[in-house]
């Protein structure tokens, strides 16, 4: 069986998280939504067998989901990651700005 590098990896809870450890968690939490999306789209493009297809198209669709609810839970948690995230968006929408007035 496959150990997953998350607090607690398959055993009994040792102890209950602080925030920032909860924070960390769930931002780890995030990236493993991320990697399952890339797993299941590698292996959509590995067959023809459509079946196989939707079943991976629809698990893609609610990893997605799954990283939605993971970054609104640290929104809600740490307001300076939500901060951060509007930072980049609008320096990425500047840029958007920049490249279409060439």
């Amino acid at each position: 069986m496959p150990e997953f590098s998350t607090p607690f990896a398959g055993n009994d809870v040792p102890k209950k998280l602080k925030k920032d450890e909860l924070i960390r968690s769930i931002r780890f939490s995030v990236a493993a939504e991320y990697e399952a999306v890339q797993l299941y789209e590698q292996l959509m493009a590995a067959t023809d067998d459509k079946l196989a297809i939707s079943v991976l198209k629809d698990i893609t669709e609610e990893e997605l989901k799954h990283a939605g609810q993971f970054l609104r839970l640290v929104e809600y948690l740490s307001g300076d990651d939500t901060k951060k995230y509007q930072e980049g968006y609008q320096e990425t929408e500047n840029m958007f700005k920049k490249l279409k007035k060439r």
